[in-house]
Parts: C-alpha cells; sequence; structure tokens
C-alpha cells in the first residue's frame, strides 16, 4: 500500500530482476524520496501490536522460542522470531542434510550442508552425522574459511536465512571469488588417496556396490544421503534423461518416476511434477492414469520392475503404440507464440549460443546439464 505497487507486479518484477535491480525498480516504480522511505521505516521498526490476535501470537511465541525474553515487543520482532524458531532446528533422523555441492550458502560448496549437521546437533537430531571438528569435510571447510565449528554453529542457529548466514560468511571469512571458486573446485572433486582408498571402496561397498561411477566423497556422500533414506532427491542431480526407456520401453518414463518419487519425498527441488507439467501430462494419459494414482502407486512399488509389472497389468500399451509415442514425444516442441516464447526465454537464461534446440526433450536435457554441471 505505501510503495502504490500491485502484488501482481511486484511478483512479476521479482521473477525478473535480482535484488538490486528489483531495488532500482521499487525506487523508481514507486516515486518515493528517501526521507518518506526513512518515516516508514520508523514506523514499521517501532509497531507494536495493536490488535488482540497480534498480541495474543507474540505472547504464543515468546513462549514457545524464548520464554523470559522482555526484550521483544514490536510486531516485526514478533515475526522475526517466529521465522527464527520455525526454520533454525534441522532434524537429520527424519532426512538427509542439503548436498555437499550445495552453493546455497554464501555460493560455497559444503556450507549448506555443515549448516544444516551444526543446527542439527545443536537441536540434538544429528543422528548418524558429524559437525565440526568430528568430521574431516568440516574441518577442511572451517580451516579454509578461518572461522571455528562453534563459531560457525553460533552464526547457523541464529541465522536461519541462508542470505544472512551466508553474508556473515563472506564477512568473517574475507575469502575473494576467485578463491571460493578454487575452494568448490577441490572440494567437488575430492577423491581418496592412497590412506583412504581402502576406506572410501569399502564405504561403497556398503553404500551401493552397482555404483561404479562414484569417484568422489561428496558423490559417495550425495549417494548415501539418498540411500539412507529411500529418497530421490532432486535438489542433487537430474531425474532421468527424458530419451531414457529403461522402463516400458518408453521416453519420459523413467524421469517420470524420478520426479514422482521426488515429489513423495518433498525433494523436487526446482521441477514440475505431474499435473503441473505439461510432458508429465502427456505420458499420463498416454498410459490412462491419474496423477494422483501414478504418485499413490510409486508409494507401494519402489523398484523401476514393479512399477514396469503394474503398467503392463493393469494399464497395458502396445509396441506399436508405445513407438508412436515415442516419435511423438521426442519430436514435440512449442507451437504457440507463448511456447516459442517460453523456449527462447530459457535457453536466453541457460546457452543462448544453443540455436539448433527446437524440442522440449532437447531442451529438458540441455537444462539438465546446466543445471547440474560441476
Amino acid at each position: 500500500m505505501f510503495l502504490g505497487i500491485s502484488a501482481d507486479a511486484y511478483a512479476e518484477a521479482a521473477d525478473e530482476y535480482d535484488d538490486a535491480a528489483l531495488g532500482h525498480w521499487v525506487l523508481e516504480t514507486s516515486g518515493k524520496t528517501a526521507a518518506e522511505i526513512a518515516e516508514f521505516n520508523d514506523a514499521a521498526l517501532s509497531q507494536l501490536p495493536d490488535t488482540e490476535g497480534h498480541k495474543q501470537r507474540l505472547k504464543d511465541r515468546l513462549a514457545r522460542f524464548a520464554p523470559g525474553r522482555t526484550d521483544i515487543t514490536t510486531v516485526l520482532q514478533s515475526m522475526e522470531l517466529d521465522d527464527w524458531g520455525s526454520f533454525w532446528q534441522v532434524d537429520l533422523t527424519a532426512g538427509p542434510p542439503r548436498s555437499p555441492l550445495s552453493k546455497d550458502i554464501a555460493g560455497i560448496c559444503g556450507v549448506a550442508r555443515m549448516t544444516d549437521k551444526g543446527r542439527a546437533e545443536r537441536a540434538g537430531k544429528i543422528g548418524e552425522y558429524l559437525y565440526g571438528d568430528n568430521s574431516g569435510q568440516d574441518v577442511r571447510i572451517l580451516t579454509s574459511l578461518g572461522i571455528s565449528a562453534a563459531d560457525f554453529q553460533e552464526a547457523a542457529v541464529n541465522n536461519p536465512n541462508n542470505l544472512e548466514l551466508g553474508a556473515w560468511v563472506l564477512e568473517n571469512c574475507g575469502k575473494s571469488q576467485d578463491e571460493i571458486d578454487e575452494f568448490n573446485e577441490t572440494l567437488v572433486n575430492y577423491g581418496p588417496n592412497e590412506a583412504t582408498r581402502e576406506r572410501f571402496e569399502a564405504r561403497c561397498q556398503e553404500v551401493d556396490p552397482t555404483r561404479t561411477d562414484i569417484t568422489t566423497w561428496v558423490a559417495l556422500q550425495d549417494a548415501d544421503d539418498q540411500l539412507s533414506f529411500g529418497i530421490v532427491d532432486l535438489n542433487r542431480r537430474a531425474p532421468r534423461s527424458p530419451y531414457n526407456t529403461d522402463v516400458y520401453g518408453m521416453v519420459q518414463l523413467a524421469r517420470l518416476i524420478d520426479k514422482g518419487r521426488a515429489f513423495n519425498s518433498n525433494t523436487l527441488g526446482a521441477y514440475f511434477y505431474g499435473e503441473d507439467s505439461g510432458i508429465d501430462r502427456a505420458t499420463l494419459a498416454f498410459l490412462g492414469i491419474s496423477a494422483a494414482e501414478f504418485t499413490e502407486a510409486l508409494k507401494a512399488l519402489p523398484t523401476d520392475t514393479e512399477v514396469e509389472a503394474w503398467l503392463k497389468a493393469d494399464h497395458s500399451q502396445s509396441e506399436a503404440d508405445i513407438d508412436t509415442y515415442n516419435e511423438r514425444m521426442t519430436q514435440m516442441g512449442p507451437t504457440t507464440d507463448r511456447h516459442k516464447a517460453m523456449m527462447a526465454k530459457m535457453l536466453s537464461r541457460i546457452a543462448p549460443e544453443r540455436t539448433d534446440i527446437n524440442t522440449w526433450f532437447a531442451l529438458m536435457y540441455l537444462d539438465d546439464e546446466k543445471t547440474f554441471a560441476s
């Protein structure tokens, strides 16, 4: 209301601009002066709860998250307390920490994972994971940053927002972007040496003896995390290629299974699944299955073999029909101006030089490759 900007206009701008550009857009669009903004800020920062509902929420939050605190009195402090109390605790007995490849915090590999472990240890919910001086990887990260395990944990607990914690890390480590890039490259490619090879290979056998592609510690951690909790985590890796025909000889089906399993474990990441994906809708329509039915079936059928057997028994398709479906799906591209603009926008973001991309499958394959490139 103060800015005179509609919610829809702001949402569209937020989707288009980074933080700095969005700030310039807000100032230009609202026409507010520095004095008007300062006056608004002063009023917002000092606003006390003025309804019974707001007063009760503050009491409830204090009782739950900060009993005995008398310095939290304003509406914004109440909101901040709720954010902090709701998000700092991490339970690593219910799910794994973030991938060591994640750069969510300060753009540094391993820091987001270390954050989750630090918060979980403070909450008494770290499970079988190790934090700080008890973890070789954490020691390497903390030594590089010049930050102690105790100081980092305190910052991780006090700053549940990734951006704010990232700002704290960068301020306290003093690393340049070149130094961060070099560290990330080293961590991502860090594999067993002569002294640790036997332990590494033994751990690979414990985690998944079929995964002969695992050659680094971070890859081993990712595989271990997912298998330990029985999940597909599409924050860590891409779903299988849309061209993959391992299940029922159909393109897109293995990918659909991966996304469905990720949806069930709340690890879908940035992907769209089921009714939210046009490609998924086309595959499900061919099989004569609703997204809800397919999602439920995945909960009871933990392997590709079981999914294929179910489809052959209850949703059988002829070989000729599957061939026709495969041909149609692999050649499917944008046919409307809106969809052509959507593809052009995606390409301009991930690979503007690729003028050969004209099908949705080719775009998905390229987007996966670019998103998860080391």
